[in-house]
């Protein structure tokens, strides 16, 4: 999220090495299977990894796709269901290879949870369990309070958020709320996961062992009169150096409403995830959550946050907290059940997004709290949640039909971070099925999954470490201090965006370049090629619904 860079030989940028676009990974052999060329074609085959020609059929030209220039013919080989490794091949030209089987995503899933462990601050990260990427701890200076320089508090621990080494209460908050709820929707997924993490084996799963070093870190950040630190981070962004060597003071920034409603919400949520494998942690988050309820219930307007002066790590700031509020309240109801959480939650759900998926925009993730949990519901509000959901769904599924690459993006998504859009998408598709108890909209949210694995205009898959053509040059400080070539696998990166925001990236995206196609693997551009734990939670989410389907 800065310009303090490096000096570096820029790495050559890498193209396509081949003709025709497929989802790397592969396809589940029941499910809907597409390739797509940017040519003229009129047949395709199916060739074994021997060369062997094993299905043939018919190219149908569907036509030029605005968001990538391209003029785009599909083949589609649904039909085609026998597991294997395969290529496309359509005369002199061919895909990479590709499976046809039913534990594609098993490797990607691991990664991208996993990830979340190489995120971690404020501990030493071991060989045993790192491989290669280890380093000392890091970050666990005292912070001070940035208005009150006579605040000083250990806040060590939770995750480092992005390609810097900040950490954010409304975006670590919403990243796990996505992950417990893949766990809470689709617990088939984890069943004897093994993540080679230090908690493995404890008899807790791992995904969950992940979300409670974050959980951890979120508790350090309640003050003591139930107000909740925005964010904990150095003062400006640390250069390209490794966590351990990033030693400038560390500053805790001024309470905003919505980390405290946030905060609410995820200690309640955790609360409920938490009590069949940790009764006292399960009741300090409880604890936590009343006390900081108490604190919104004091301070009932809207308090926002922006960087101070001579500050320059990320703000995460919002324009209201409406929607952070009625997820507190949501989440507070689905644990106790109480009237009281009820009465706000109406209240506050006529003014809340009740579809929407991100840190900045949290109602959606109320409405999951409210649609999925035991206890009574309105039915006028049940009904407004599960329309809210089918309509967007319904307006998405129209945006991929209308794409010769079948992503459900509108030109304004691709933007800072596009690929947490990609899979944002993918999660109200896979809600509005849940909810209405249908499969209507399942082909539709995997091919969310085969664009971020290679069926796209470029033919990345945005996954490191994920396919044979991968980003693998993310803007991502220790993956460039470490000063090992290949990345640490399983990090999302932001993808293709329509007005680079990056000097380097200004540079090397020709002005004019369609939306699909403006993007770079390198790591100077921020703007195209950052991470964040809140693009990788929404692509776990997604997988983890596609292994449950398996």
């Amino acid at each position: 999220m800065d310009n303090t860079y490096f000096d570096r030989a820029r790495p050559e940028i890498k193209t396509y090495p081949a003709d025709i676009f497929v989802n790397q990974l592969g396809y589940k052999a029941n499910e809907e299977k597409r390739a797509v060329m940017p040519f003229p074609c009129d047949s395709f085959s199916v060739c074994d990894k021997n060369g062997k020609e094993v299905y043939k059929g018919e190219v149908k030209r569907f036509g030029y796709d605005e968001h990538s220039d391209d003029d785009t013919y599909i083949a589609d080989f649904s039909d085609f269901c026998c597991k294997g490794e395969y290529v496309i091949r359509c005369g002199d030209k061919k895909s990479l290879s590709f499976t046809i089987g039913d534990n594609i995503y098993d490797k990607a899933f691991d990664d991208t949870i996993k990830a979340f462990y190489y995120l971690r601050c404020g501990c030493e990260l071991k060989k045993e369990h790192a491989g290669e990427y280890t380093h000392p701890h890091c970050h666990t200076s005292i912070a001070t309070a940035w208005s009150d320089n006579k605040y000083k508090k250990d806040v060590s621990g939770g995750w480092h958020d992005a390609g810097d080494y900040g950490r954010y209460v409304t975006a670590g908050a919403v990243a796990v709320a996505h992950l417990l709820y893949s766990f809470i929707m689709f617990p088939k997924s984890y069943e004897g996961q093994d993540l080679n993490i230090p908690e493995s084996g404890s008899g807790m799963p791992d995904v969950l062992s992940e979300c409670k070093y974050e959980l951890l870190w979120l508790l350090k950040m309640q003050r003591e009169d139930g107000g909740v630190w925005h964010k904990c981070t150095t003062r400006l962004h640390a250069p390209f150096i490794m966590p351990e060597d990033d030693r400038s003071e560390l500053f805790l920034f001024d309470v905003s409403s919505m980390a405290v409603a946030d905060f609410v919400a995820i200690c309640a949520l955790a609360s409920r995830v938490y009590r069949p494998y940790d009764k006292d942690f399960a009741d300090t988050l409880y604890e936590a959550s009343l006390k900081s309820y108490d604190w919104l219930i004091k301070n009932p307007w809207f308090i926002g946050f922006k960087n101070p002066e001579g500050c320059n790590t990320g703000s995460y700031g919002e324009g209201g907290d409406t929607d952070n509020r009625f997820w507190a309240n949501c989440e507070l109801y689905a644990l106790t059940g109480e009237k009281k959480y009820h009465d706000m939650l109406l209240r506050l759900s006529e003014g809340s997004p009740l579809c929407e998926l991100g840190y900045g925009s949290v109602g959606g993730l109320g409405s999951l709290a409210y649609m999925l949990c035991d206890k009574e519901k309105n039915k006028e509000l049940k009904e407004i949640i599960k329309n809210s959901f089918s309509m967007k769904a319904k307006l998405l599924k129209e945006l991929s039909d209308s794409c010769g690459y079948g992503v459900s993006m509108y030109e304004g998504q691709y933007c800072w971070g596009s690929n947490m859009n990609v899979m944002k998408n993918a999660m109200v598709y896979i809600i509005a099925d849940v909810f209405n108890g249908t499969d209507e909209y399942k082909a539709y949210a995997a091919r969310q999954l085969h664009y971020l694995f290679g069926l796209n205009a470029l033919g990345y898959s945005y996954v490191s470490g994920s396919g044979e053509f991968s980003v693998n040059e993310l803007h991502l400080r220790p993956a460039f201090a470490d000063g090992i070539d290949k990345c640490m696998p399983g990090f999302v990166s932001g993808g293709p965006n329509r007005f680079p925001g990056d000097p380097d990236a200004k540079v090397l995206i020709a002005p004019g370049t369609k939306p699909m196609k403006s993007f770079v693997d390198d790591m100077g551009c921020y703007s195209l090629n950052e991470v964040t734990i809140y693009w990788n939670s929404p692509t776990v989410f997604t997988i983890a619904w596609f292994k449950d389907k398996t």
